[in-house]
C-alpha cells in the first residue's frame, strides 16, 4: 500500500514539475483562478493534454460551497453534452465489426421506429442522426419535461414530432437522435448503452472514476454539486438532473483527469497506448465536416477564427487558424466542454460546476492561446467588458422602454376550476393542473409550476421549489396558452416550447373521480327516449352506457353526476335526481346539442 502511495504522489510531481518548467503554461494558474472570480463561479477544474500526456491538470474554487470542499483534478461533474462522442463512437466500433451501416436506414435496426412524415422515413440514414441533419428540431421540453427511465417510450415521441425543414437542408441540434444512436447500439448488442460505455470506453481507458447515471454520481466520493448564478448575482445550488432514458445524449459524469484519457485516444488515431479504441478511418470521418452549422466567417477582431461545422457528436471549427474539434455540454449546474486540435497534438478538457457558464470556454480559449502560441487574448477581461455593459444597459433602461404585450385588466374566461385536469401531447407527455385556494398549478413529473395570471387565457409559469415561489425572475418567457370548445370548455392547452414551431398543443380532459360502488349502483337502469333505450350497468365497479348498434361506452366521472364518454370527445352524461333522490333522468350532452331520456318504468 505504501509502494502504491508513493507511485500516485510521484506521479503528481511530476506532473507539477513539468508543469511549472513549461513556460508555455508560466502564470497559468493565477490566469485562471482570475477566471473564476470575475465569472463568480463555484469551482472547475482544467487538464491540458499533448500527445499521449497530461501536462497540466489542477481544480480552481469548490466542489461543495457550504462545506468549503476543494475542486481537484478527480473531482466528478457532469459533462453533459460532451457525452454524444461516446455515443458515436459505438456505433463507430460496431461498424469496424461490419454490425451496421451508416448509410442505412434507422428502421432497419430498429423496426418499430417511425418519424412523422413518410419523407424522413424513406430518406433519413444513421449519418444523419449523428450529424444533426434531419430537419426535426430539439424538442427538448419532451424529455426535459416530461421524463422517462424506459428509452423505447421515448423514442416512439418521435413519431408525434413535427420536422421544421426537410432532411440535410439545415443543421439544427437534436438530443433525440441520439437517443436512437443509443437504443440501435442496444438492439445489435443486447447490451444496455451504459454497459457499452463502460465495457468499451471507461475500461480499457481506466476511466476508472467515470459513471453513467446520477444515482451513481450521488453515490461516488469527491463528486461536484451543481450551482446557479442568478439574474442579482447570488449563487444557489442546484439538484441533480436526472437525465433518465435520454442517457446516450449526454448522461456521463467524469473527472479531467479520466476525459484526458478520452482525449489522448483522439489525438492518437484512435489508439490509447496499445489498444486500438476506435479505427482510424472512424476518427477521420468523425472530426470531418458532415454537415455546415453556419457561415461563421471572421470578423475584423478575431480573423482567424471562421467556419463552424459538425463531424459525428463533434463540432468543428478554425481557432487562429488552427483546426479545432470541440463538444460543449450543459445540465442543470453544470458545463463542460472537451477540445482537441489534432494537426497540433493539444486537447483541453475543462469541467465547470455552474450552470450555462462561460467558463470552459473562456479557460479552453485562454489554453489554447498559450499552447499554440499565437496572441493571447484577456479572455477575462472580456467578459468583464461585456458583463458591464449590460449591467449599465440593465441600469439605464426606463419602464417606459421595456415593452410588453400584456394586456392589463383582462381576467380568465372560466372559473379557475374548469382548467383543472389532464393534459397530454403524444410527442412530450402528460401533466395534470390543479387548483388551491385562489391559484393553479402545474403538476409535470419532474416539477411544479405555479401559473400566474398574465391575461385573458393566458398564464406565466413559475418554479416551486422548497425555498417558495420566486416571481422576481423571469419566467423564460414562456407562457401556457388555454383553448376553449365550441361548447364553451377548456379543450386544450398550448405551449411554444419548440422555437421552430408552433406551440405545442396538449389535449385538455377532466380528471376522472373515484365514485363509491353503491353510488355508481344507484344510477344504473334503462332510460328512454323517442323509443331508443339507453341501458346503463356497470361492470367491475365501472360504469358503462350501451346503445343498441353501437359499442358500449365506458364513462368516466368527472364532477357529482357528471361524467364523460372515455372514446368521445365532447359527449357527456350527466344523471339528474328527483325529489326523491331517485335518478330517473339522464342529460345527455353532444356538440350539436342537449337531449334528456326518462328512466324507463
Amino acid at each position: 500500500m505504501k509502494y502504491f502511495a508513493l507511485i500516485i504522489a510521484s506521479a503528481f510531481f511530476s506532473l507539477n514539475t513539468y508543469s511549472q518548467s513549461d513556460k508555455r503554461l508560466k502564470n497559468l494558474d493565477k490566469e485562471l483562478q482570475n477566471i473564476l472570480e470575475v465569472t463568480n463561479a463555484v469551482g472547475f477544474a482544467v487538464a491540458i493534454v499533448e500527445g499521449d500526456k497530461i501536462i497540466y491538470s489542477k481544480g480552481f474554487g469548490y466542489r461543495d460551497l457550504e462545506q468549503k470542499l476543494a475542486v481537484d483534478a478527480n473531482t466528478l461533474f457532469a459533462i453533459g453534452s460532451s457525452t454524444k462522442a461516446f455515443t458515436c463512437g459505438i456505433l463507430g466500433q460496431l461498424r469496424e465489426d461490419n454490425l451496421i451501416d451508416f448509410d442505412e436506414k434507422p428502421s432497419k435496426y430498429l423496426s418499430d421506429f417511425q418519424f412523422n412524415t413518410n419523407d424522413l422515413n424513406n430518406n433519413v440514414i444513421i449519418k444523419d442522426l449523428m450529424s444533426h441533419r434531419t430537419g426535426v428540431p430539439r424538442h427538448d421540453g419532451s424529455w426535459y419535461l416530461f421524463p422517462t427511465k424506459d428509452k423505447d417510450s421515448l423514442l416512439q415521441r418521435i413519431t408525434h414530432q413535427e420536422p421544421f425543414t426537410g432532411v440535410r437542408q439545415q443543421w439544427y441540434y437534436n438530443n433525440f437522435m441520439f437517443l436512437a444512436q443509443g437504443v440501435i447500439a442496444e438492439r445489435i448488442t443486447n447490451k444496455s448503452w451504459e454497459d457499452n460505455i463502460r465495457e468499451r470506453f471507461l475500461e480499457p481507458l481506466g476511466m476508472s472514476r467515470t459513471n453513467v447515471s446520477i444515482s451513481e454520481l450521488k453515490e461516488s466520493s469527491n463528486a461536484s454539486l451543481g450551482y446557479r448564478l442568478t439574474e442579482d448575482n447570488t449563487i444557489k445550488k442546484m439538484d441533480y438532473y436526472n437525465i433518465s432514458g435520454m442517457s446516450p445524449a449526454g448522461s456521463i459524469n467524469s473527472s479531467v483527469n479520466d476525459m484526458s484519457k478520452w482525449i489522448m485516444t483522439w489525438l492518437n488515431n484512435g489508439k490509447y497506448y496499445d489498444q486500438q479504441i476506435l479505427s482510424e478511418r472512424y476518427i477521420n470521418e468523425a472530426i470531418s465536416s458532415q454537415m455546415v452549422v453556419r457561415g461563421n466567417t471572421p470578423d475584423e477582431k478575431f480573423p482567424g477564427m471562421q467556419f463552424a461545422n459538425y463531424g459525428y457528436g463533434w463540432f468543428l471549427s478554425s481557432y487562429r487558424g488552427h483546426y479545432r474539434v470541440e463538444h460543449g455540454g450543459n445540465i442543470d449546474g453544470f458545463s463542460a466542454n472537451v477540445a482537441f486540435f489534432p494537426m497540433d497534438n493539444i486537447g483541453v478538457v475543462v469541467l465547470c460546476n455552474q450552470n450555462g457558464s462561460s467558463v470552459p470556454g473562456m479557460v479552453r480559449n485562454t489554453v489554447s492561446d498559450r499552447m499554440l502560441k499565437v496572441t493571447r487574448t484577456d479572455w477575462a477581461g472580456q467578459f468583464e467588458e461585456r458583463k458591464a455593459k449590460q449591467e449599465e444597459e440593465k441600469k439605464n433602461k426606463t419602464d417606459e422602454e421595456v415593452e410588453t404585450l400584456q394586456v392589463e385588466n383582462t381576467s380568465p374566461s372560466h372559473r379557475l376550476d374548469d382548467y383543472q385536469g389532464i393534459y397530454n401531447n403524444p410527442g412530450y407527455g402528460t401533466f395534470e393542473i390543479s387548483k388551491s385556494n385562489d391559484s393553479i398549478f402545474l403538476h409535470a413529473p419532474n416539477a411544479t409550476l405555479y401559473l400566474k395570471h398574465y391575461h385573458y387565457d393566458v398564464f406565466e409559469p413559475f418554479e416551486v421549489t422548497e425555498e417558495g415561489i420566486d416571481t422576481s425572475e423571469s419566467g423564460n418567457g414562456l407562457f401556457i396558452t388555454f383553448e376553449s370548445n365550441k361548447m364553451g370548455e377548456i379543450s386544450s392547452s398550448s405551449m411554444k416550447v419548440e422555437p421552430t414551431l408552433d406551440p405545442i398543443v396538449f389535449k385538455h380532459s377532466p380528471k376522472p373521480m373515484d365514485v363509491k360502488t353503491d353510488i355508481l349502483n344507484a344510477y344504473v337502469g334503462v332510460f328512454e327516449l323517442n323509443g331508443m333505450e339507453i341501458k346503463i350497468y356497470t361492470k367491475k365497479d365501472v360504469l358503462f352506457a350501451f346503445v343498441k348498434g353501437q359499442p358500449e361506452y365506458e364513462l368516466l366521472a368527472t364532477d357529482t353526476h357528471k361524467f364523460n364518454l372515455k372514446v368521445l370527445d365532447g359527449f357527456k352524461i350527466e344523471f339528474i335526481p328527483n325529489e326523491s333522490g331517485v335518478f330517473d333522468t339522464i342529460k345527455m350532452i353532444q356538440p350539436n346539442g342537449i337531449i334528456k331520456a326518462q328512466r324507463k318504468k
